[in-house]
């Protein structure tokens, strides 16, 4: 194998960032690729072994764990000797029949499996092997990488909403001053929809094909016409943990995988989202960021801590999305029966995926190194009194008060108002004094709504 050193990588996932996406590489490298046609390959053949046919006895419990040792045992230096004879076939499948071919002649303790290797593949396509293996691919990278990083960003989210649930914010609709929030309030809106989005992605079931060249078990059933091989297919590939597609051309038509990409791309986007708003937030001094000593924030201005995890985090969320984006429109697509675009383009999976597990990993790094400043929360709150036209015009329009909101576009309306402006607006109002002391007493600060319980309510929800 050759040796590569990441300051000559193409890609960064493979230079800069090689260990930030380790937990990806043995699922969606080409040697995970190649694992998994391993995988697969053996549970065909340990399944035409107990078909029945006289030509090919059922393999001994021995020959049996042999075969799954080759799985479990698959290392690096045998995906080596797999590429090596694809230098001579100029055919990646076809490689690795050849190589289990070679596995079972070398197990001279168990001669069964050199007596039936010629069943190795038997009666396949290359897409047999190669769709099962990518939907065992996407499900492990799911489960034990993607998943994990998702419930993180929602995990960490929640410490960051306890803290705040009750912190007053100003809120900015259209940029400009509107009515109060919390911290911890806007931070659950964005929660909610990870949450949502998260069991989206999960929820979408990776299926699988094995039938033959064009999807109709021809070579199958001139081979043996007795086999129910619809049945049988169904059994080896629900064995591997994936649904059966029962109604294929020579490729599974991938839309399964469009739902995959598209989920996950709707994760990635509100992830996206809530990296600009923390920027943002940032930005106007509601947080500051954690010093880390040693590091530079600019090469020439010595003040600046530059939020670049949010910034990291945005790029690769981008470069993520447009792969997804291609992935989900492009699969779904084949001329006719089969052609072979989507081959080249499936072996971007672990791209796609990579640049979405940076991202999550940046936004997680920046999330930790933030530290509210309250201070400047407050400080914008006692400077916005306007933002309290809206409680006062509309406890005059319960009491039918003359032009409650044009009275207070007047007052308020591009102008600076206090809280003794507001104070002796409320004071020449004709309301119940009730409801005349609890607008007096109102401030920014305290005009919140439901903004804590609603931040904690979600709270309740992993």
């Amino acid at each position: 194998m050759k040796s590569v050193n990441p300051l000559t990588s193409l890609s960064p996932l493979d230079g800069r960032y090689y260990d930030k996406v380790e937990g990806l590489r043995p699922l969606l490298s080409e040697f995970g690729f190649m694992r998994h046609r391993v995988e697969v390959e053996v549970a065909w053949f340990i399944g035409l072994s107990d078909l029945g046919l006289a030509q090919f006895p059922p393999f001994s419990s021995e020959a049996r764990t042999k075969l799954k040792q080759w799985v479990a045992n698959f290392s690096i230096d045998d995906a080596g000797r797999i590429k090596a004879i694809e230098a001579t076939t100029n055919h990646d499948v076809k490689a690795v029949e050849y190589w289990l071919k070679e596995k079972a002649a070398a197990e001279t303790a168990l001669p069964e499996l050199l007596r039936a290797s010629e069943f190795i593949h038997f009666a396949c396509t290359s897409e047999d092997i190669n769709n099962t293996s990518h939907a065992l691919m996407l499900r492990e990278a799911r489960v034990k990488a993607l998943l994990p990083a998702m419930q993180s960003l929602v995990d960490d989210l929640a410490k960051l909403i306890e803290r705040t649930a009750n912190l007053a914010m100003l809120s900015r609709t259209h940029g400009q001053t509107a009515s109060p929030t919390t911290l911890g309030k806007e931070l659950a809106n964005v929660r909610q929809r990870l949450r949502i989005a998260r069991d989206n992605f999960k929820a979408v079931t990776p299926r699988a094909k094995m039938n033959g060249a064009v999807g109709n078990y021809n070579a199958h059933l001139a081979a043996a016409p007795d086999i129910d091989w619809p049945a049988f297919s169904r059994k080896v590939v629900e064995g591997l943990g994936v649904e059966f597609n029962s109604h294929t051309i020579q490729i599974e038509p991938h839309d399964w995988m469009a739902q995959y990409f598209d989920a996950l791309g709707r994760f990635n986007t509100i992830v996206l989202d809530l990296s600009r708003d923390l920027w943002g937030y940032v930005s106007l001094g509601y947080f500051k960021q954690r010093l880390k000593e040693g590091e530079v924030g600019s090469s020439t201005m010595p003040h600046k801590v530059n939020p670049i995890d949010f910034e990291n985090a945005e790029g690769n969320l981008g470069v993520a999305n447009a792969l997804l984006r291609h992935l989900s429109e492009k699969l779904p697509v084949s001329r006719w029966q089969r052609d072979l675009t989507d081959s080249t383009v499936l072996r971007n999976l672990g791209v796609a995926l990579g640049h979405s597990l940076l991202a999550y990993e940046s936004c997680l790094k920046g999330l930790g190194k933030l530290e509210i400043n309250a201070s400047r929360l407050s400080e914008d709150l006692d400077q916005a009194w306007e933002v309290l036209a809206e409680p006062i015009q509309t406890v005059m329009r319960r009491y039918g008060l003359p032009q409650p909101y044009e009275q207070l576009k007047a007052l308020t309306r591009g102008q600076g108002m206090t809280q003794t402006s507001i104070r002796e607006f409320i004071s020449g109002l004709a309301l119940p004094e009730a409801d005349k002391k609890r607008l007096m007493a109102l401030t920014p600060a305290g005009y919140i709504g439901l903004a804590e319980q609603l931040a904690r309510d979600e709270l309740k929800e992993k």
